[in-house]
């Protein structure tokens, strides 16, 4: 069985701000975002509004993945 490190808690608002201003989305950036959506009993409409900026920006290309 695998060890699961775990993850810090940072805000939403951090984690996303941090994916717009590198242009990228990483590995640890994608289970930053995970956990904390997955923490959360309900997402607020601003959290709502940072996912679709992700997920906008990885339609159109605005971001890069990395590993």
């Amino acid at each position: 069985m695998q060890a699961q490190a775990t993850l810090p808690k940072i805000s939403l608002d951090k984690i996303v701000e941090r994916i717009m201003a590198f242009r990228q989305i990483s590995r640890i950036d994608q289970r930053l975002l995970m956990s904390s959506l997955l923490s959360k009993d309900s997402l607020s409409e601003q959290d709502q509004s940072n996912i679709n900026r992700v997920f906008d920006a990885l339609q159109r290309g605005l971001l890069k993945v990395v590993d």
